[in-house]
């Protein structure tokens, strides 16, 4: 079965259909994943100035020194990991081209590759285009907390990684110590390697974030993966790299030259005065978000729905069962439709879908005003 084969069954996503339908009923969009404010300006000036001083031809396929050196060096700070910047790291078209690289480059046809869902929509396309078997571990609502039962069923001797979102997309969950431990013992019980999505990593209100690769023992098996757009709200940047030893690294590398080759070179140069930001700068971006967290959190619940506050990330899941609807789909199209406000079913996130059916999926990378404007337009669903 060729790839284009594999790939037929996700055809055009319910993602696709939400955002026509939203577009059409002019609904304030609490669905997709982007800020609705710019990034710094800084960033963007750095970007302009690389563009006006020569920089718009092909970099260096792997990133340009400027941006490997400021991740490494940022990947220090948050890990106290030591990186070789021009060997193990790799500038990437996002983290959606990280992830297809990671998969491509890592893994074989016939591997397991264990995902854990709710699991982010590329995930699964991406070890199908791999040739790869998923095996499925499901966070269960309301805490979401991993199962280590759960986690070890899913492991065995034809396990070739794991894929760890954490700050965790959709449920905002935050994986402990305990958790990320005993997903460290099993990649070293099943000589597997992980796959860690940490995009979300300077978004957190509760918790720490911990990086895989810095757990003992977990450097040599770990590709870790982040990017730009999420904290420095620069999505459309497309920024992204993965971190990783050597003999790792040569096949994210191997798949990466013939994906995209190389990424925008004055983007680069923007990116890597972002990482140069002091941590003062992530300090305030995750008392920001917490405020608009809270906000919209605050008025979901006073409308009645049952909200999973979230740890991380910048979106959270909230229970839509008090309103009737048999579906996570038929309900966000009623919200659509009826409170001009679009937001995600979950369901798409589950290999089953009826385990996301009870919930909905709302995104606050929004200002606050739209975040209140959003509150009161939902209101309506109790009139």
């Amino acid at each position: 079965m060729g790839i284009a084969d594999r790939l037929e069954r996700f055809g055009e996503t319910i993602f696709t259909t939400i955002t026509a339908l939203a577009n059409k009923h002019e609904a304030i969009n609490l669905g997709q994943g982007f800020p609705n404010f710019d990034g710094p300006q800084f960033v963007k000036d750095a970007a302009e100035r690389a563009m006006r001083e020569g920089a718009n031809q092909y970099p260096r396929s792997f990133g340009v020194s400027e941006l490997v050196h400021a991740i490494a060096k940022r990947f220090n700070a948050d890990t106290g990991l030591d990186v070789d910047a021009m060997t193990q790291v790799t500038v990437t078209s996002g983290c959606t081209e990280a992830l297809a690289a990671s998969f491509l480059g890592l893994i074989e046809p016939g591997d397991e590759v264990v995902l854990i869902e709710p699991t982010y929509d590329a995930y699964l396309p991406d070890a199908s285009m791999a040739g790869a078997i998923p095996k499925f571990v499901t966070l269960r609502a309301p805490d979401f907390r991993l199962d280590p039962d759960a986690l070890r069923q899913a492991f065995s001797p034809k396990t070739r990684a794991i894929v760890v979102n954490t700050p965790h997309n959709p449920t905002g969950r935050v994986f402990d110590s305990e958790e990320l431990q005993a997903i460290a013992d099993l990649c070293h019980e099943f000589d597997a390697i992980a796959i860690t999505d940490e995009v979300y990593e300077h978004m957190v209100y509760e918790g720490k974030h911990v990086s895989l690769a810095s757990l003992d023992g977990m450097w040599d098996r770990t590709v870790t993966l982040s990017s730009l757009g999420k904290s420095f709200s620069l999505t459309g940047w497309k920024v992204g790299w993965a971190i990783a030893p050597e003999h790792l690294t040569a096949g994210v590398r191997a798949a990466h030259q013939f994906l995209t080759f190389t990424t925008a070179s004055p983007l680069q140069y923007g990116a890597a005065a972002a990482l140069h930001a002091p941590n003062s700068y992530y300090v305030n971006l995750a008392t920001d978000y917490k405020v608009k967290r809270d906000l919209l959190a605050g008025g979901l619940g006073a409308i009645g729905f049952k909200v999973s506050m979230p740890q991380g990330t910048y979106f959270m899941l909230a229970d839509h069962t008090r309103f009737g609807f048999d579906n996570d789909i038929e309900f966000v199209k009623h919200l659509i439709e009826t409170a001009g406000v679009a937001a995600i079913p979950p369901s798409a996130f589950y290999h089953r879908p009826e385990d996301g059916a009870s919930l909905v999926r709302f995104a606050f990378c929004k200002d606050e005003e739209t975040l209140r404007a959003a509150i009161e337009r939902l209101a309506a669903l109790d009139a």
